[in-house]
């Protein structure tokens, strides 16, 4: 079964915790895991090249043609299998449409396809406002510098950048300017500026919504003229402030960083630097509404510590007042902290309304506010990078990645072109059978209500079938929560199925043959069908307009509390995907609530749904089993629980959001890495292996390899570590053992080239201090009270095992 899930996500881009549904709101309550979708908007799919013509939708409820549409050939008519409205193909398709000549939308494998809307002009190259922290020490700043200079390399020719520099002000240049020196605007740090203001202070007019300036006309003193001579009373920000960078843009910034050095504001020895990172950031979201409004763009915001000055502020210039910490937050003794959030709250609403993009690319070794930053990066779709310097790898290489393009073999319009894309939205349409509860995930609400919107349940961004993504890459992924509707209940309680009488028959392809087709998982037992279409419309690196349908099917299960439902439920469990939905919505209710009580929320659900489904009689831990659709469920909850995304200790506000910023965007399997992260073994026993996540894999004459997500880690036993430093793998008689030192290296490579952000990469050595990179990573099955410390690697700690955990569970599930 896992195969079939696999190939659904390679199909579609979507992975659901349950691939058969309950048929009654009741019964779905008692499965505890709910029912949820991972999907990925831009996830590369085996399809055709985009579409070059307008989709049809349906006249009732706005779907898009489909495979599971029923097509009658002879009137040339289209039912939509969500709202079961019958429609006319426009005459360019019923001309041509036959049982042997299907368009793309009704093939049955595409069930996935893109558009290239050809009516929608193009929004143009994408604008890049870098926002430099100059409040740093001149090795990190020129590092800084440098790395910028290397990224304007990256970037399309026909894209327009821009500059801001920060520190006690902020400096917006104006990289247009034709004279012998720099010139820039000066803004005082201490104040917030709307947009209105912005485009005073800089003498600038609004660029109408998608329309475009043409650069390079004629200037005087580097401002554009009016076509009769003189100067505009004001001027577009384009060609000034951000200018193509190919038409000498990325040149000016170059000769602009060459100059720049630390801020020269003096700082005291008691005091903090003075750094006005939020309102360099209003004036850059200012700059670019009035630039780019509703047009691609990204704000890259580079900081090296905290705001210290100004709206945004987290911490006092005085050094007397300590950074916040998870303590201070929980007792309420944050004097700056709710200010803070509406203030970057404010931010990402007016980024996310104009299609703007904001990253965060932070490094420090103290706090620098990413806590309280964090919505204008999940709001707007953007990315974050948090490293201890500027000079690492972590932060050159992770900004490089940023621009990763597609392939020059690439089909279509993607050959060559950057992987990014902005403007994204996600719209959600559903059979009446289920409502939509919510998502979380890199998105705002779009509030839209409607007839799919569930008006009970809210889980994370609800009340709407339709989000802002922002900026999306192929690895963005988002995840959606549905309720069995009340509708679906009363039909289910009448004998029909979900879907209507005219679905209770099954589907009917084009053909006009009885199929189960769109039973994603292979179980199709049951004739009722649910459907959901996502809808998703982005701009692409190009500036073209496309559009994405993706359709998913699949039944439900009998209605009753018997046996056979239990059984279909379980057979179309995901535990992979249901482990990464829960994890989501306990990191989202880590906002809101006490981290205890969602642990004890996570616990309460393990016991439930173990009690559900798990094969047991009353009171006997010892005849517990589980079934193998639920084997590895237990230990992703035991995992998580142990995780950085629920254990507060030994970090900061910054690092818990940072991680978190992280698992609410990633992939399923990416965040089953984070969860449970994935150990190989590598001895002259054989080729490498995975082995458990367990102290009793750690051996001396063996090396580790630990891909945690965020840290790569090659760990050497301790006989190994002995060998190298003796230098054995430099004789050509031991040629063996330099090749087992060679190959966990390569792997670790081979992982961090796709990842980003690019993680830490350590080499460590057993009872080494690096050591404990692993060691906390480990289910501490031998520890410093174990009688058989010979058992693997000794861990000293109270936390529980592997397996007291398992025997408390199943002990609490198999109770009267």
């Amino acid at each position: 079964m896992d195969g079939d899930f696999i190939a659904q996500e390679e199909r579609d881009g979507t992975r659901l915790s349950w691939n058969v549904w309950p048929s009654s709101r009741l019964e779905a309550t008692r499965i505890v895991v709910p029912i949820g979708c991972l999907y990925s908007p831009l996830k590369p799919i085996d399809q055709p090249p985009p579409l070059g013509y307008d989709p049809i939708r349906c006249n009732g409820c706005g779907a898009m043609l489909n495979p599971y549409c029923t097509v009658d050939f002879r009137t040339k008519l289209w039912t939509c299998p969500f709202c079961l409205s019958r429609n006319h193909f426009p005459p360019h398709y019923a001309e041509n449409i036959s049982e042997t000549n299907l368009p793309a939308e009704l093939i049955p494998q595409f069930t996935t396809v893109e558009y290239e809307l050809p009516n929608r002009p193009s929004s143009g190259a994408p604008v890049f406002l870098f926002c430099l922290d100059t409040c740093l020490p001149e090795n990190e700043l020129d590092e800084l510098k440098d790395s910028v200079a290397q990224t304007l390399n990256l970037l399309p020719e026909d894209a327009l950048v821009g500059l801001i520099t920060f520190g006690c002000h902020v400096q917006v240049h104006e990289i247009g300017f034709a004279g012998e020196c720099h010139k820039s605007v000066a803004f005082r740090g201490t104040k917030e500026y709307t947009v209105q203001k912005v485009q005073e202070l800089l003498f600038i007019s609004p660029t109408p919504a998608g329309g475009q300036y043409a650069a390079g006309g004629p200037t005087q003193g580097g401002q554009p003229m009016n076509p009769g001579g003189g100067m505009p009373p004001q001027s577009s920000a384009i060609g000034r402030f951000v200018c193509p960078a190919g038409d000498g843009g990325a040149f000016a910034i170059e000769s602009i960083l060459d100059d720049l050095s630390k801020d020269p504001w003096p700082t005291p020895a008691d005091q903090r630097t003075l750094r006005c990172t939020g309102a360099a950031m209003s004036v850059a979201v200012g700059l670019l509404e009035t630039a780019a409004p509703r047009r691609g763009a990204r704000l890259l915001c580079f900081v090296g510590g905290p705001c210290t000055v100004g709206p945004g502020l987290v911490v006092g210039k005085d050094r007397s007042e300590d950074m916040r910490s998870h303590t201070d937050i929980q007792k309420h003794h944050t004097p700056h902290l709710k200010a803070a959030l509406k203030f970057y709250d404010g931010l990402a609403d007016r980024a996310s309304q104009n299609c703007h993009v904001i990253d965060v690319l932070a490094c420090s070794l103290d706090q620098v506010g990413l806590h309280e930053m964090r919505a204008t990066v999940d709001k707007t779709g953007g990315l974050v990078v948090l490293g201890d310097s500027f000079t690492q790898s972590v932060f050159k290489e992770s900004l490089r990645r940023i621009f990763k393009r597609f392939p020059d073999n690439a089909p279509g319009t993607n050959a060559g072109a950057m992987q990014m894309a902005f403007a994204g939205t996600v719209e959600i349409v559903a059979s009446r059978d289920f409502k939509i509860a919510g998502a979380v995930g890199p998105c705002c609400s779009l509030k839209k209500k409607g007839p799919y919107v569930s008006d009970s349940a809210e889980i994370g961004q609800g009340g709407t079938h339709a989000w802002s993504l922002g900026g999306v890459d192929p690895g963005t992924t988002l995840a959606v929560y549905f309720e069995i509707s009340a509708a679906a209940t009363a039909s289910n309680g009448k004998g029909a199925p979900p879907g209507g009488a005219a679905q209770a028959g099954g589907m009917v392809d084009q053909f006009g043959n009885a199929t189960g087709f769109g039973n994603a998982t292979g179980l199709g037992l049951s004739s009722k069908r649910r459907y959901a279409q996502f809808i998703t419309q982005y701009q692409h690196a190009s500036g073209k307009i496309r559009l994405r349908s993706t359709t998913t099917c699949g039944p439900w299960a009998a209605a009753g509390d018997g046996p056979d439902q239990t059984a279909a439920l379980a057979r179309a469990f995901d535990q992979e995907a249901a482990a990464v939905l829960m994890a989501r919505i306990a990191v989202h209710r880590t906002d809101t609530e006490d981290v205890a009580d969602v642990l004890r929320w996570l616990d309460r659900s393990l016991i439930r749904l173990c009690a559900k489904f798990a094969d047991y009689r009353k009171d006997e831990p010892q005849s517990f089993r589980l079934p193998h659709e639920f084997g590895l469920y237990p230990q992703f909850m035991f995992h998580l629980r142990r995780s950085q995304f629920l254990q507060l200790f030994n970090s900061s506000p910054d690092e818990a959001a940072y991680y978190r910023m992280i698992l609410v965007r990633e992939n399923t399997v990416n965040s089953l890495v984070m969860i449970q992260p994935t150990l190989l073994s590598y001895s002259f026993d054989g080729p490498p292996r995975a082995v458990l996540l367990d102290a009793s894999s750690v051996r001396q004459d063996c090396i580790l390899l630990l891909d945690t997500f965020f840290y790569v880690i090659v760990f050497h036993g301790e006989t190994i570590a002995a060998w190298r430093e003796q230098g054995y793998q430099n004789h050509d008689e031991h040629v063996h053992f330099k090749n087992l030192l060679m190959q966990p290296l390569a792997d670790a490579t081979a992982i961090m080239d796709e990842r980003f952000p690019l993680p830490r990469y350590i080499v460590c050595d057993q009872h080494k201090s690096e050591a404990r990179f692993l060691i906390c990573k480990l289910n501490p099955s031998v520890t410093h009270n174990s009688t058989d410390i010979h058992a693997g690697q000794v861990i000293p700690t109270d936390d529980v095992s592997l397996k007291v955990f398992m025997e408390h569970l199943m002990k609490l599930a198999v109770e009267s």
